[in-house]
């Protein structure tokens, strides 16, 4: 199998891993789990099988470690792993699986306005390319808004034979428009954390360039904080239990297979086809996971969630086109500059 179908072959895969954790996560939260125990046992199992693999994947090659990268690592933990996961299940538990993956694709929106804040990329304004960044992250943005704050009526698609009996227990927060403003707020302020850690990461890898064992490092202090803090908003022994089943395999699931394995499957395809590959899968996890969300969780969709899912896709993938664009660009002028300095070469070795 080729590069390429094994790389996309590996991202649709991951697309089905994370739509299972919003679905079991769902689950889990509404059969009374509370999301920041959750969030902690997530961390905890993720770090029980990420600590062995970066020690074994990466012996001989890691750099010592010094302050400052500890401390950026540290950074890192907190925002993009310990407040993007409790802020994204709590919001999560506030609004649906399909509301909280649709404003998930604001991620390339706000990383970029983040990138050009700190100038890490130019807007280039003047540009084609420049001017699709900026007008695919304005439509993201409205169709988050209006995803956020308009419901509009039912979509009649009918309603799914199958029957979970978890699912009639679900507390109906897809029918409060105040919980529903919560939750989309609380995700989107995620996508704002995780861009904040992409941004972030591109400079720590500079001087750090050990993946595997940073985002060990990562989870495991994120362990520690999102303990700490679960204890304080759970302070019950009860509540940390695991029963019924569903919360210990949720968390299990999502710590192991979407913290752990899958951080490790978006990696090898971001360092063999680069982060743009990896974005334009994106949008698949959207649909699977409004499939399943109607199918298992009887979950009714609104025109609002539907108008404000499409402009954000439809925004998200035209940033990814000015982004592509301008990587061409980039790549145009090195091999031009590539072919002036061979050029020059050969002329002086020709002189007498």
């Amino acid at each position: 199998m080729g590069t390429d179908a094994l790389a996309s072959l590996i991202m649709v895969i991951v697309q089905l891993e994370f739509a299972g954790m919003n679905i079991l996560s769902k689950l889990a939260i509404d059969s009374g789990m509370n999301p920041f125990v959750h969030v902690a046992y997530r961390q905890m199992f993720a770090s029980v099988v990420a600590l062995p693999f970066a020690y074994f994947a990466e012996r001989g090659k890691r750099l010592p470690m010094t302050r400052p990268i500890f401390i950026q690592i540290f950074f890192s933990s907190i925002v993009g792993m310990t407040v993007n996961q409790i802020t994204y299940f709590v919001g999560l538990k506030n609004s649906t699986p399909t509301i909280a993956c649709a404003l998930s694709n604001l991620l390339p929106a706000l990383t970029f306005i983040l990138a050009v804040l700190f100038k890490q990329e130019s807007a280039r304004l003047k540009t084609m390319v420049g001017q699709a960044k900026v007008i695919g992250t304005f439509v993201s943005v409205g169709g988050a808004m209006l995803l956020s704050l308009y419901h509009g009526p039912i979509v009649p698609i009918g309603e799914s034979g199958i029957h979970l009996s978890i699912a009639t227990k679900m507390k109906n927060s897809d029918d409060s428009s105040q919980g529903n403003l919560i939750g989309s707020c609380l995700i989107i302020f995620s996508a704002f954390t995780w861009a904040v850690w992409f941004v972030h990461q591109a400079k720590m890898f500079d001087k750090y360039p050990a993946p595997y064992s940073s985002s060990a490092l990562m989870l495991s202090m994120a362990t520690i904080q999102s303990c700490l803090i679960g204890l304080v908003m759970e302070p019950s022994l009860h509540g940390w239990s695991l029963y019924p089943s569903i919360r210990a395999f949720s968390s299990i699931y999502a710590g192991i297979v979407c913290s752990a394995i899958a951080l490790f499957m978006i990696s090898w395809c971001i360092e063999r086809k680069g982060p743009l590959f990896v974005s334009v899968f994106n949008p698949l996890l959207l649909i699977i996971v409004a499939t399943l969300s109607w199918g298992l969780l009887q979950e009714k969709l609104y025109l609002g969630s539907v108008l404000g899912s499409m402009l954000i896709v439809g925004g998200l993938y035209v940033v990814l086109w000015g982004k592509r664009m301008e990587t061409r660009s980039k790549v145009g002028v090195m091999d031009t500059q590539l072919k002036e300095v061979e050029q020059k070469g050969r002329e002086d070795l020709e002189m007498p």
